[in-house]
């Protein structure tokens, strides 16, 4: 029955950290996976968190199934922290919000939706963006194509090729937008490019869906979301995912939320019931406990108060990490392949290393990081960050 189903070719961001798992070197160092470590190599567990899941077990309950649009307080808090408590689309209900099964599981939903709705329309993605992207969309059966984003040359932003490139699309294109720390180039828009791109999109009629999955890695919590709530300024419908999994470092509770910007609180209740609709069709409902753990912490004062101090630590080790992995390469790397491990923010930088040179670092020296050349920067420690820089070192004295 099934012998004509092939072998599946893997994630080539999961299949390289089981390879690094499997790998019995003790200096070996894994600098592929997005997630964040701490400086002792650790998945860090947040007070803030272990704070709220105790007063939520001292008091556990019932665990009925949640609607399937999700917790109430849960989606409440997601609309004010991506928004904004003072957001005037919140305000008048024009934000329809859906706890999801991580971003990930946003951008599905939000595809299935869009598939329905827009059948004739395509999905523009950044070059490069995360591999997952291209995956979803083409899954739910869109044609994904690319707008130019990464100036290989400089470490930087194509941004007027990429605006030229977005300016000629058909009305009604889907854009996928990252709202910061780009992943897997560490390339941002400023404020300034973000406001004159949410102009062209409003001008031509476009449909931005932005990824938010780092919000809190780059600038800060409300700076990391000012692409979202510029384009509500300009009055642009759009479709925003967000997660938790790094921020709130909860990544096998799959928290998530995905939020359409409409243009009145009568749409925005038609697009809420459709969206429960592709969860009802998909998975029914969410988990309850991580929202819970969410909620609890964005709307306790104390809580949001420690959970927004131990996420600003935990970005200032990477800007450290960044500036120590730039000081041990100073002697081997010059300019712009140099400077960008300090221009590029949040989790990852585009090392420009090619994808031999990946092979060799992982083979030669245990240093792990993608075949793009991306690394994972939350992955360096004090401990680590000379070996790192020393393999780098090498690999680049082979050419």
């Amino acid at each position: 029955m099934f012998a004509h189903i092939d072998a599946f070719p893997g994630d080539p961001i999961l299949s390289l950290n089981e390879d690094f798992q499997k790998d019995p070197r003790t200096e070996k160092v894994n600098l592929s996976i997005g997630i964040y470590f701490d400086d002792n190599g650790r998945l860090p567990v947040m007070q803030a968190v272990e704070q709220a899941e105790a007063a939520l077990l001292a008091d556990m309950g019932p665990r009925p199934y949640l609607p399937m649009s999700g917790l109430v307080a849960y989606r409440n808090a997601v609309q004010a922290l991506v928004f904004g408590e003072d957001s005037p689309a919140r305000a008048a209900g024009r934000v329809a919000t859906l706890q999801t099964l991580g971003g990930s599981g946003a951008l599905r939903v939000g595809a299935d939706f869009l598939k329905r709705y827009f059948p004739q329309s395509q999905v523009w993605i950044s070059d490069p963006s995360w591999e997952n992207h291209r995956v979803v969309f083409e899954r739910a059966g869109f044609t994904v194509n690319t707008y130019p984003y990464y100036d290989a040359a400089t470490g930087g932003l194509k941004f007027d090729a990429m605006v030229d490139a977005i300016g000629k699309l058909p009305k009604q294109s889907i854009v996928l937008l990252h709202a910061c720390c780009h992943n897997p180039t560490g390339v941002d828009l400023n404020q300034d490019q973000w406001r004159q791109l949410a102009g062209v999109l409003k001008a031509r009629e476009l449909l931005p869906f932005v990824d938010m999955a780092y919000q809190g890695f780059g600038e800060g919590l409300e700076e990391d979301a000012f692409a979202i709530r510029e384009l509500e300024r300009q009055g642009v419908p759009c479709l925003v995912a967000n997660s938790f999994s790094k921020n709130f470092s909860l990544y096998g509770e799959r928290c998530g939320g995905l939020s359409v910007v409409c243009n009145s609180a009568a749409e925005a209740a038609n697009v809420l019931g459709q969206l429960t609709g592709a969860v009802r069709a998909n998975y029914s409902n969410p988990p309850t406990h991580g929202a819970r753990v969410v909620a609890k912490v964005l709307t306790t004062p104390e809580l949001r108060t420690l959970w927004q101090q131990e996420l600003a630590d935990m970005c200032n080790r990477i800007a450290r990490m960044r500036q120590a992995i730039h000081h041990n390469l100073r002697d081997h790397v010059s300019g712009e392949a140099l400077s960008r491990y300090l221009t590029q923010r949040g989790m990852f930088t585009y090392t420009g290393l090619s994808a031999d040179q990946a092979d060799r670092l992982r083979e030669d020296h245990g240093v792990y990081l993608l075949r793009s050349g991306r690394m994972c920067v939350a992955g360096l420690n004090e401990r680590n960050v000379t070996v790192v820089a020393k393999a780098i070192a090498s690999v680049l004295g082979d050419r």
